[in-house]
């Protein structure tokens, strides 16, 4: 799961790397971009921790059947969902951009790139949502192939699609998100191949696809509260990308790279908090919690020396490592002193993140979706605007309003986690 989550990671760093190779506006233009797409990330990864969820206790409950049948409904309900989301995003993406603190020159450039990425967001959700399934399967090994291969993809046809080659012209910035399309449709195709020919524990026949509301009731459960859990996270991150574009767009290019540097590690931590909620799931679904809860302790001790070893990197390298993305010595500066910061509270972003994720597969996502709602609307947004805005910190006040906010956050969830009561909820 490691390995899976530094893959999806790998598609957001890729483009950040060669787009910062055509100016500032179009780095500008991904980073904005990319914080509505964590809204559509926020939908897909929500509805993934249902499948994710159910499938994990039917497996441990030894019910193939049931597991296939929560899987199918899942699709049909994403398919749904991303119908919704596709046409007003392409419609209205210019708008989104202003919105968002584009000036023109950055809308000019860019409009093309924001308009593709939101017509392809059911691969993007389809991708977390059936890595989900596997997941729940306790086949991360297939959910770890899948991304590997899509993103092999990406990175051979980023530099082709956004530079040409030969007399061929290249896209520019739009370039970036045909290959990350293509590179995720193919992981998509690649997943239903698995799940319909029976090479997983979970297969789908044509029959599942069939409306099942008894099913679909209990997945909306799970995914509902899931998805709002980090759509609140996510939406939070547009409140602080909004008022980082007020310092221009120098502020957002090194804004960008630092928090695509931060992801890229982050991420595989990610892989642990999945693998210890897959445990969690299992287990409960066995009626073994004692066995479910040593191995978030465990998971939360790898998580935090990992984390731990990369913050003192980032902090003595954050120079060579900010200028590989981009030459602008503003925007340098600003990612430098973002990536510092960062680094300095990065251990926490982990402990706080394996308890979260266990309280997602025990099935209680109403639990990390509060913590969510007051550590980051109630406290990071404020705290980012008045450190930024009120005290003159700029892109320095929002990244330190982040590791307080993720503090709390962290304090909060270890003592609700040792409290015991996800290990009695029922899904």
């Amino acid at each position: 799961m490691m390995l899976e989550m530094a893959m999806e990671s790998v598609f957001a760093l890729v483009d950040t790397f060669f787009v910062g190779r055509i100016g500032v506006e179009a780095l500008t233009t991904i980073g904005l971009t990319e914080v509505m797409m964590t809204l559509i990330y926020s939908v897909g990864v929500g509805l993934s921790l249902a499948p994710m969820a159910l499938i994990a206790r039917f497996v441990g409950e030894k019910n193939p059947a049931q597991a296939s049948r929560a899987a199918g409904q899942s699709i049909v309900l994403t398919l749904l969902i991303s119908l919704l989301i596709a046409v007003p995003g392409f419609w209205y993406a210019e708008e989104l951009l202003r919105l968002m603190g584009a000036d023109a020159a950055v809308v000019a450039a860019g409009v093309g790139y924001t308009r593709i990425m939101f017509v392809g967001n059911g691969i993007i959700m389809l991708l977390f949502l059936l890595n989900g399934v596997f997941r729940g399967a306790g086949e991360p090994a297939t959910a770890m192939r899948v991304l590997w291969l899509a993103n092999g993809i990406n990175v051979l046809l980023d530099p082709l699609f956004i530079f040409g080659l030969g007399p061929i012209p290249g896209f520019g910035v739009e370039g970036a998100a045909i290959a990350t399309t293509i590179g995720r449709s193919v992981g998509v195709a690649y997943q239903l191949y698995i799940l319909f020919s029976g090479r997983s524990v979970v297969r789908i026949r044509l029959q599942g696809w069939k409306i099942d509301f008894a099913m679909q009731l209990r997945i909306f459960r799970i995914a509902a509260t899931g998805a709002f859990q980090y759509l609140i996270g996510s939406a939070s991150w547009i409140f602080l990308a909004r008022i980082v574009a007020g310092f221009g767009a120098a502020a957002v290019a090194g804004y960008t790279v630092s928090i695509r540097l931060i992801l890229f590690t982050l991420l595989p931590a990610w892989g642990i908090s999945n693998a210890a909620a897959t445990f969690v799931g299992q287990n409960l679904g066995a009626g073994r919690p004692a066995r479910a809860e040593r191995g978030v302790w465990w998971a939360l001790g790898i998580t935090s020396l990992y984390l731990g070893v990369l913050s003192v990197g980032y902090y003595f390298f954050a120079g060579p490592l900010v200028r590989g993305f981009t030459q602008d010595p503003v925007a340098v500066g600003y990612g430098i002193d973002a990536l510092q910061i960062f680094a300095i509270g990065y251990v926490i972003f982990g402990v706080g993140l394996i308890p979260i994720q266990a309280f997602n597969g025990a099935g209680d996502t109403a639990t990390p979706s509060l913590l969510n709602f007051v550590c980051f609307w109630l406290l990071e947004i404020p705290l980012g605007y008045y450190l930024a805005v009120e005290r003159g910190y700029e892109v320095g006040g929002v990244v330190w309003a982040v590791v307080l906010a993720e503090c709390v956050l962290a304090a909060i969830a270890i003592i609700l986690f040792r409290r015991g009561r996800w290990k009695t909820k029922v899904i």
